[in-house]
């Protein structure tokens, strides 16, 4: 699976971003989806995530109500849309996949095997 991400900048506080990921391969919709991010000197961490079973996406507390995580089966891609961002936002923002995660494993990036190049998001004050 070769995922590409897209759609980071730079952008005030409070303002919006639509990050894409496009994912090769006929064995898409079978793929738990994720973002994460990693800002300088931090870990990578979980902020959303769909899995292929479930239409309901996972979220980090720290994006809840400000973003939302989105599929389209028929492109091979998932959306991040973010929204209110604030400048903790800043990081570069990964799209991972891959297959028969479980919901306590989706929150992992150890569990993926597949990761796309990362895009860069920066978030102004």
């Amino acid at each position: 699976v070769q995922l590409q991400a897209s759609g980071g900048g730079l952008v005030q506080a409070g303002g919006s971003l639509r990050l894409s990921c496009a994912a090769s391969g006929r064995t898409f919709s079978r793929l738990t989806i994720s973002w994460f991010r990693q800002a300088p000197g931090k870990e990578r961490e979980f902020v959303a995530g769909v899995r292929p079973s479930s239409s309901i996406p996972a979220y980090s507390e720290s994006v809840k109500g400000r973003f939302t995580a989105s599929r389209d089966n028929a492109k091979n891609s998932v959306y991040l849309q973010m929204s209110s961002l604030k400048p903790e936002d800043t990081a570069v923002y990964y799209c991972a996949a891959d297959f028969g995660l479980i919901l306590s494993s989706m929150r992992d990036h150890s569990k993926y095997d597949n990761w796309g190049q990362g895009t860069q998001v920066t978030v102004s004050s």
